[in-house]
Order: structure tokens, then C-alpha cells, then sequence
């Protein structure tokens, strides 16, 4: 009998805040479907346990559905996130969900489960449409409600992405400030989206939050504590904008000192916050570098980069 060929890579992600399942191929993405952990109105996030959990419930339904559009003999590899990073002691339990589901599959598909971690994953699925920079040297950055980070990547299609962290946020994250101004506003998390609207809606453009970078590293409790402070003294989406005017000023400052240091290269930006179209206009505006962007449907939390990883090292798979 004819053996099918295993020709597809199943991709696990269960983030602090999506469960996600993705299939790739040569083709491109075969499946991809996440569902939001659910937040009550006004929280502005949720405890490991209760995101542990909600993980995994969701994953089942995710995954059978994705066993209904893809047969499982093409599968030759599962990819997924097993942490935030890729240092050591990187850690946290939400990430235990997809691990160990990945890990049973794979033990009863017989082939092989592929570790990575979640902000490798985000940079593979900015990669998308832009895989002319794989195998490359550029910046990196990653900005979202839990990671805002400036880093030197090298890419190959085998090895890990060798990453080097240049700068990073000192207190909050750029979600997190977004998120706290946004539900501060009345408006759910996660609130990007949502502000975003708002502050599209701006008459005047005079808000200005204090934009706080040291070096390399960034700040935002400051403009986070302005903000509230300005609370009912303007319009609301006066001050939704002038959340997204310091978010870029204060990457473009960022940008700006970095080849000071490692020399001019191409950026890859790529995170729940870099999916903001207003966000991506003010960067293209301030900054001269030259700036990539990740599709905005892969930009937030999704398993397509970790299908893509486990894919792009497919000549290690067992046949």
C-alpha cells in the first residue's frame, strides 16, 4: 500500500492569553485557528492556574477540529512553545498545557515533537511573506503585554534563531500599558484593539506622554501614571492617541541608537501591539530604518511561527 508522505508540520501555542493549533507545508498554512483565554470585564489579566486551565480545555476542540481538515499520516513533526524566550530560565505553567499535548501526539504519530519557544514563534510568523531575510542578520523587535524587547537575531533554517537581547522595557510592557489606559477607559482586554479605534477618532493631536528611554531600554510607568492623570481633563481619544503617539516615539528612539552599536540593519517588528495600523504609521513616519512588519492576522499570539519552525527543520525529521 501506498504510504501517504508526511508532509505537514502541527503547531502547539498556548500563550498567556490564546490556545492555538496551526498546520504548515510546503503549500503554506494548511490550518490555523486560536481561541482567546476569557477575561472578566475590567480584569486586566489572569492567573497562571486559571489561563493553565482554560488552555486546557480549549486545545481539545482545536485540535479535533484540526484532525477533521488535516489527515494525520502527513504529519511528520510537532512544533511547539514549551516557555516566553529562549534563555534558561525562562519559565511559565500556561505553556505546560501545549507541551504536554504536543508531546502525546507526537509519541502517538511516531514522529518527533520540536521545541521552541513563543517569541522565536512570533518572529518565525513575521517572517511570513518576508522570507527573504531567513538566514539573514537583523534587529528584532517584539512588543507585546509581555515582552518588549529590542534584539540582534541571526536566522538559519536548522539551528535555533541566535538572539541577542539589546534593550528592553525596565517596568511595564507595551501592552500592559496599552491594556491599563484602555480598561481604565472602560473598554475590555485585551484593549488594543479597541483603543486603537478610539484614538483614530482624535480631533487634536496635542497629548503628549513622556517617552522614557535610557540607552537601549525603555520605560512606561511614567506615561502610564500621566495618562491617568489626565483622565477626564481630555477626550478620550486624545489620550487613546497619545498612548500610540509615545509607543512610537518611544520605539523609534530605540531604533535610532541601535546600529550606534551593531551597525545598520533591517527591522523586524512583530507582537500583539505591532498588529496596531495606527502604531505601524507613526513608526513608518519617524523612523529612516528600514522596518518589516508581520502579517497583522500572524502578528498576535498564534502556533503558525511554531509550525513554521518545526517545518523549516524538516530534514531532521525521522522518515
Amino acid at each position: 500500500m501506498h504510504k501517504m508522505p508526511q508532509d505537514c508540520c502541527l503547531g502547539i501555542d498556548t500563550s498567556c492569553y490564546t490556545t492555538s493549533v496551526a498546520c504548515v507545508s510546503e503549500q503554506g498554512i494548511v490550518f490555523s485557528k486560536r481561541t482567546m483565554l476569557s477575561v472578566p470585564f475590567g480584569g486586566r489579566g489572569l492567573r497562571q492556574s486559571e489561563g493553565l486551565f482554560q488552555h486546557t480545555k480549549q486545545l481539545a476542540p482545536l485540535l479535533e477540529e484540526l484532525f477533521e481538515t488535516v489527515d494525520r499520516n502527513r504529519i511528520g513533526a510537532v512544533a511547539v512553545s514549551t516557555k516566553p524566550i529562549g534563555t534558561d530560565e525562562s519559565y511559565m505553567p500556561v505553556f505546560l498545557a501545549g507541551y504536554m499535548t504536543a508531546r502525546s501526539i507526537a509519541a502517538a504519530l511516531g514522529v518527533p515533537c520540536i521545541e521552541t519557544n513563543h517569541q522565536s514563534g512570533h518572529f518565525r510568523a513575521a517572517l511570513v511573506g518576508h522570507e527573504a531575510l531567513l538566514g539573514k542578520s537583523f534587529y528584532g523587535m517584539h512588543i507585546s503585554g509581555g515582552t518588549t524587547d529590542l534584539l540582534s537575531i541571526e536566522t538559519d533554517r536548522l539551528a535555533p534563531y541566535r538572539m541577542e537581547l539589546l534593550g528592553t522595557s525596565t517596568d511595564l510592557h507595551a501592552g500592559q500599558f496599552v491594556d491599563r489606559v484602555g480598561v481604565s477607559l472602560g473598554l475590555p482586554f485585551p484593549a488594543g484593539k479597541h483603543l486603537e479605534e478610539i484614538a483614530r477618532e482624535a480631533v487634536s493631536r496635542d497629548v503628549k506622554l513622556a517617552s522614557s528611554v535610557q540607552g537601549l531600554n525603555c520605560s512606561f510607568s511614567g506615561a502610564e501614571s500621566a495618562a491617568a492623570r489626565l483622565q477626564g481633563t481630555v477626550p478620550d481619544a486624545e489620550l487613546a492617541y497619545g498612548v500610540y503617539d509615545c509607543l512610537s516615539r518611544t520605539f523609534s528612539k530605540m531604533l535610532q541608537r541601535a546600529p550606534e552599536k551593531n551597525g545598520r540593519q533591517p527591522v523586524l517588528i512583530c507582537g500583539g501591539v505591532a498588529s496596531s495600523g495606527l502604531l505601524r504609521e507613526l513608526l513608518q513616519k519617524r523612523c529612516d530604518a528600514e522596518l518589516y512588519f508581520g502579517k497583522k492576522e500572524l502578528s498576535a499570539d498564534n502556533a503558525v511561527g511554531v509550525a513554521y519552525i518545526g517545518w523549516d527543520r524538516r530534514e531532521t525529521w525521522k522518515r
